[in-house]
């Protein structure tokens, strides 16, 4: 299944407790969904065509030349993120044994999406140079602020249950994970903090969950019926400071360019919880050589907590074009250089199993802190634009933007080596391909001084492959997720120098469907063939979000 497979690569690199950076994570930090000022908001931010605006500017540096005047604006904003969670029904019938309850959050976040000021010098030629301008504008072109909980009773599979099947297939000694430098061995920090707090141990040839009971053909199974929960927590933003400096030609032909620094921070906040719904069903002994029993308890509650933190800085120019064959109609055009971003990240990772009974006891492991330096560049980013103005009653545009993600590449890394950096630059490559951003608005002035305004904003997802780990090849997909975006917004301008504008706006985001941990119990079909046990799934998330955000632009004209 599609969601499915897709939600395998994202597990992998979830609760990972490592660095590594991925295709995932390239895509994150590459995207741009503008914002700006309330006006270029509500207009769906279709100003590859149009200027005059603070918020234009981040769409085509040539609008700062197209304003006779001066201006300076302020742009405070709120952002709410609603996100809903169920479980996904594995079976045919649709029955629900996993995360049955259904979660809703609510993250509020203030901030200032755009702010800067722009300067308008007359040369005072009637031909040729007619006026230029220079500006500065602070711009937010990404949002990772969202919560997700997810809870149920699962009695099939287990996260711990998954992580002692891995450790085993990679074939990890106990002398290995237990070691005071374990976590300097190269050895995923997961498994090692796993270990180290008790939730799974060594049986035979395999490692044993805490969750699990040992039948006598040496097979184990999930004891009984665990309370499972996962949260995540993820903040941040991404901005633009640009330096911008435009000229207008004859009022007909308007050049632009910016030379821009982006700035992102991105953390999130993981946990997965197991605890008994009955501890006397989870039995843990421990036997000597002889068979004698030299420790009794039951598992109770387990955590598995993983903190990630990233900075970056990255710097780009972006050049632009505006031009008006005819009255009323204008036509523009951008291209953007690929940005080469510095990323530092830091992470820590965080175990802890509870056993009651006789011998029972809490084991706990804190991994030490981690860090990362790596640099990636993001590809070529081109827009084109048209507009009609109205006269004095309105104007209407449309942009088509378009960037071809597959173009992403890791250049280096401080702790990760060539070989690795060049697998995940062809995963890009396989997995990705350009993304259309195609945006509308529109502007009607009923009243000289009163503006009404609505916008549409639709992107297709870069996504165009997946890799099936199961079938161990890439998958096109037969369509391209959407986002869609719809705004609202009115505006006034006073007959002196101020001016206020408003908008709304709320943004359709695709379902994403997560796996916590992965299917890790297996059987062969009639040909042989190893196939995933329909009885055993493990667990998946549907995360529905909602995305509304209301910002207000004061300015002044000068």
């Amino acid at each position: 299944m599609k969601k499915t497979a897709i939600t395998i690569l994202l597990a992998a690199i979830s609760l990972a407790g490592a660095s590594a950076q991925t295709a995932y994570d390239a895509l994150r930090y590459s995207e741009n969904n503008y914002e700006g000022t309330a006006r270029s908001v509500a207009m769906g931010n279709a100003f590859t065509a149009l200027g005059g605006d603070l918020g234009a500017v981040t769409i085509n540096p040539a609008g700062s030349a197209m304003a006779p005047y001066s201006q300076v604006t302020i742009t405070p904003g709120i952002t709410i993120a609603t996100t809903t969670t169920k479980g996904v029904s594995p079976y045919e019938n649709g029955e629900l044994p996993y995360f049955q309850r259904t979660l809703k959050s609510n993250l509020t976040k203030a901030n200032i999406p755009n702010l800067g000021f722009n300067l308008n010098f007359d040369t005072g030629r009637k031909y040729g140079l007619v006026n230029w301008t220079m500006g500065f504008i602070v711009n937010k072109t990404a949002d990772y602020n969202q919560d997700v909980y997810a809870n149920g009773v699962n009695s099939t599979t287990s996260f711990i249950g998954r992580m002692a099947y891995d450790a085993s297939a990679a074939g990890y000694f106990p002398d290995e994970l237990g070691s005071s430098n374990a976590y300097d061995s190269g050895i995923p920090w997961k498994y090692v903090t796993g270990y180290q707090s008790a939730m799974f141990d060594p049986f035979n040839d395999i490692y044993v969950a805490a969750t699990e009971k040992v039948y006598d053909d040496n097979t184990c199974f999930v004891a009984g019926e665990l309370d499972q929960s996962y949260g995540r927590r993820t903040s941040g933003s991404k901005y633009e400071y640009i330096v911008n400096a435009g000229l207008n030609f004859n009022d007909v032909v308007y050049v632009g360019i910016n030379l821009g620094m982006n700035t992102m921070t991105y953390s999130y906040e993981e946990y997965f919880k197991e605890q008994a719904v009955n501890s006397n069903d989870f039995l843990v002994e421990l036997k000597d050589e002889q068979g004698n029993i030299i420790s009794s308890s039951y598992f109770n509650r387990m955590k598995y907590k993983s903190a990630y933190a990233l900075s970056g800085t990255g710097y780009f120019a972006k050049i632009g074009i505006i031009a008006n064959p005819f009255k009323g109609f204008r036509i523009g055009a951008t291209l953007q250089t690929p940005t080469r971003t510095e990323i530092n990240e830091t992470w820590e990772d965080e175990g802890e199993t509870v056993f009651t009974g006789r011998d029972g006891k809490t084991w706990s492991a804190l991994s030490p802190y981690g860090e990362n330096s790596w640099i990636f560049s993001t590809p070529l980013r081109a827009s084109f634009g048209a507009a009609y103005t109205l006269g004095q009653f309105g104007t209407i545009s449309a942009d088509y933007e378009m960037c071809n993600y597959g173009k992403m590449r890791y250049r280096s890394s401080l702790y990760t080596d060539r070989s690795t950096l060049e697998y995940i630059n062809e995963d890009m490559q396989n997995c990705y391909g350009v993304s259309h951003n195609v945006r509308a608005g529109i502007e009607v002035k009923p009243l000289p001084a009163f503006a009404i305004r609505a916008g549409y904003d639709m992107k297709t997802s870069a996504q165009k492959a997946i890799w099936d780990g199961y079938e161990g090849e890439y998958v096109r997909l037969n369509g391209r997720d959407l986002t869609h975006k719809v705004s609202f917004g009115i505006g006034f301008s006073s007959k002196g120098s101020f001016f206020a504008d408003a908008a709304v706006t709320r943004t359709f985001v695709p379902d994403e469907y997560f796996m916590p941990y992965e299917d890790y119990m297996f059987t062969t079909d009639e040909g042989g063939n190893m196939i995933i046990d329909s009885n055993y799934y493990a667990p998946e998330i549907l995360i529905k979000s909602a995305l509304w955000k209301a910002v207000l632009t004061l300015g002044f004209r000068f």
